[in-house]
C-alpha cells in the first residue's frame, strides 16, 4: 500500500513574492445622466388630462380662442410630428415645459436688405401679427438647421423660390412664455442660418406667398394660408428684436 506524500510546507509553496495592493485612488467621474425622455400622449384627451392640472386655470380654454393663439390639437399635431417635445423638469415646481428648436434663416438680398415676415392669413380668417421676424421653421427630429432652414424656404417661400444657404451659427436659447399656448412655458433654442437670394423672390418691397406645409383636413386645428413678407434695412436692434419674436415674444 503506497502511502500519501504530505503537501508541501506552506513556507515552499511561495516562490515569487506577492505584489503589494496598488493604493485605490480617486473614483471615475460618472457620465451625466441622459435627458428625460419626452412626454408621449396617444389620444387628443390624454394630453388634455395631463395639461389641465399643470396649467393656470382657464389656459385651455384661451387657446384657439384668444387672438394669435392656437388650438390643443395644433400642440397634438406638432408632438405627433415631432416639431416640439414636453418635459417635466427634474426640480419643482412639476410644471411642463415645452421644447422647441427653430431655424431662424436670415434671408438677405443683393442690397444687404434682410426679409422679415409680417403678419399671416390664418385657416379661420384672421390675420396673426409676426413681429416682424425671420422666415422661421421648427426642426424636426435628426434634422439640422440647413435642412430645415431649407424646408422652410421651400413650404414658405415656394418651390420657385431659389435660396443659397450659407451656414448657422451657434445656437441660442431663449425662454418665456408661449404665445402660441398661453400659460404653458416654452424653451425655444434658436438655430440662426445665413442665407442670400439667388432668384424666384421679388427682391424689393412688398409681397405675399402661399403655405404648402401645413395640415390639411384636421378639424380644429389652425394653419396658416398666407404668408406677408417685407424687405428691411439692416440695424441691429431691428434684428434682436426678430429674433425675440421667432422665440414667440409678442410684439412692442
Amino acid at each position: 500500500m503506497m502511502e500519501k506524500e504530505s503537501p508541501p510546507p506552506a513556507a515552499a509553496q511561495a516562490t515569487q513574492p506577492t505584489d503589494p495592493l496598488p493604493h485605490p485612488g480617486p473614483a471615475p467621474m460618472r457620465p451625466p445622466s441622459p435627458p428625460r425622455p419626452p412626454l408621449a400622449f396617444p389620444t387628443l384627451d390624454s394630453l388634455a388630462a395631463f395639461l389641465r392640472p399643470r396649467l393656470p386655470p382657464q389656459a385651455l380654454a384661451s387657446w384657439g380662442a384668444a387672438p394669435g393663439t392656437k388650438t390643443l390639437l395644433n400642440l397634438f399635431l406638432e408632438l405627433s410630428h415631432g416639431d416640439c417635445a414636453l418635459h417635466l423638469p427634474a426640480t419643482p415646481p412639476p410644471r411642463v415645459v415645452r421644447d422647441v428648436h427653430v431655424a431662424t434663416v436670415r434671408i438677405r438680398n443683393r442690397c444687404g436688405a434682410r426679409l422679415v415676415e409680417t403678419r399671416q392669413l390664418l385657416s379661420d380668417g384672421r390675420i396673426r401679427s409676426r413681429g416682424p421676424r425671420p422666415l422661421s421653421e421648427k426642426m424636426r427630429p435628426g434634422e439640422s438647421p440647413e435642412a430645415a432652414a431649407a424646408r422652410a424656404v421651400d413650404e414658405e417661400l415656394g418651390e420657385s423660390a431659389r435660396v443659397r444657404i450659407l451656414g448657422a451659427a451657434e445656437a441660442r436659447v431663449e425662454e418665456r412664455e408661449s404665445a402660441s399656448y398661453p400659460g404653458l412655458p416654452a424653451r425655444y433654442v434658436l438655430h440662426a442660418v445665413d442665407a442670400e437670394v439667388v432668384d424666384g423672390v421679388p427682391e424689393d418691397g412688398e409681397f405675399e406667398t402661399e403655405e404648402t406645409g401645413e395640415d390639411e383636413g384636421c378639424g380644429g386645428a389652425i394653419t396658416v394660408k398666407r404668408h406677408y413678407w417685407e424687405w428691411v434695412k439692416d440695424d441691429g436692434d431691428s434684428e434682436h428684436k426678430e429674433v425675440a419674436a421667432a422665440a414667440g415674444a409678442p410684439a412692442r
